[in-house]
């Protein structure tokens, strides 16, 4: 068995649902945030969709990409 190893990052946001409209009209196709450690991400804003409420994406994200910064998973803690 081949094991890959994984990374996460974490990174807070506070989108209004007004601003991720452009996201998801598509006139933006990504969101960049800063991480904890100070890193700048960018990812596909569908990728945040399924967070979206009235209020907009707010909270505690974590990424996990594989070894080769592929997107796994995100999840909100």
């Amino acid at each position: 068995m081949t094991w890959r190893k994984s990374s996460s990052i974490k990174f807070r946001i506070a989108l209004s649902s007004d601003a991720f409209l452009h996201y998801y009209r598509g006139s933006a196709r990504s969101v960049i945030v800063r991480a904890e450690d100070g890193r700048r991400i960018q990812l596909p804003a569908a990728n945040l969709r399924p967070f979206l409420l009235n209020d907009g994406i707010n909270g505690e994200f974590e990424l996990t990409l594989d070894e080769n910064n592929k997107l796994l998973d995100i999840r909100r803690i």
